[in-house]
């Protein structure tokens, strides 16, 4: 009963709006705060994964065998 008197209060102030005039209104809000809420529990998600990563990159050959061939000659020109 007393929702029912709420909104009959408030139905002659809608007609007071500009009718040209769209806002998103709590809906938008609330689709808005859950995509924000979403991403942080995503980004949260992402933090603890990257922390258990544990990556040692190998040597790449190349520069292993340059290193190698550089080192030798110079310790032969000692």
């Amino acid at each position: 009963m007393y929702a029912t008197q709420a909104l009959t209060d408030l139905v002659p102030l809608a007609d007071e709006l500009d009718k040209n005039k769209v806002t998103p209104g709590v809906l938008g809000f609330i689709v808005f705060a859950a995509l924000a809420a979403g991403v942080w529990l995503l980004m949260k998600s992402m933090n603890r994964h990257m922390g258990k990563v544990d990556f040692e990159e190998a040597p790449d050959p190349d520069a292993v065998a340059a290193e190698a061939a550089v080192g030798a000659g110079s310790a032969k020109q000692k």
